[in-house]
């Protein structure tokens, strides 16, 4: 996902505006809330959202396959988001995360570590609230920017799970562009393409160790698939993303 200059900056700013416009703004629910958040549920209005006026839409659609409805992305030099909705921030952070994922080919040339190769075939993001006041003061100047420009706060933190060329399992990404969003690869190499990955993470667990603290509450969830750097073409799959809760 490349943001350059100018460009760059609107990109990053709709990407943080939205995950957190997404969510519905209530009261924060209390404990720890099991979300089924699959594709074709009247219930979870997942909706494409672009990323930026100065980039194509990757194309999302629905498709059956089985009994199950799956989410099929397909980028060519192009990047924008598929995204919901939460009922309410999540005020405690649901344990696990899982999902379904695949593709039959990762991107040339593309590498989540350089900023002018940073694209991924496939992506799910995590926003989550936090205490701005405790970030540094350029990163706190950037919230006062967004606020100025477009009347919201963006989220406080971003959480994204990445498949990976070159980066082992596990391994946390800084972005080139914010402290507040890290990936974290979640699916690596050559291995299990063209096959459907059934990934489960702790989320809480991930969020410590990509930032060092406890997340706060849960705000939105988004999947993207990008290749506006590379100027490659992918395509990805997406199905059965849950926020879960480990048994008492």
């Amino acid at each position: 996902m490349t943001l350059p200059i100018e460009a760059g900056r609107q990109s990053l700013l709709a990407l943080l505006l939205w995950l957190v416009t997404a969510a519905a703004v209530h009261a924060a629910s209390g404990g720890c809330t099991a979300q089924d958040l699959s594709f074709g549920l009247a219930a979870v209005p997942w909706a494409p959202r672009a990323f930026s006026r100065f980039k194509r839409d990757t194309r999302y659609t629905l498709q059956l396959e089985g009994d199950r409805t799956v989410l099929r992305a397909q980028a060519d030099a192009s990047a924008s988001l598929y995204s919901t909705r939460l009922a309410a921030p999540l005020s405690q952070t649901p344990d696990m995360l899982t999902w379904r994922w695949k593709t039959d080919r990762l991107i040339p040339g593309a590498d989540n570590r350089e900023k002018d190769r940073e694209d991924s075939p496939l992506r799910i993001l995590v926003a989550f609230d936090g205490d701005i006041r405790s970030l540094p003061v350029a990163e706190q100047r950037r919230f006062a920017l967004s606020w100025t420009l477009s009347g919201e706060t963006p989220p406080y933190a971003v959480l994204e799970y990445v498949w990976s060329e070159q980066v082992p399992v596990g391994t946390v990404i800084a972005s080139a562009h914010t402290s507040q969003v890290k990936m974290l690869v979640a699916s690596s190499g050559q291995a299990g393409l063209g096959q459907w990955q059934s990934i489960q993470r702790n989320l809480r667990d991930d969020y410590l160790k990509a930032y060092g603290v406890a997340p706060g509450p849960v705000l939105s969830v988004a999947v993207m698939t990008d290749t506006d750097n590379t100027r490659q073409q992918a395509v990805g799959f997406y199905a059965d993303i849950r926020l879960g809760c480990q048994s008492p």
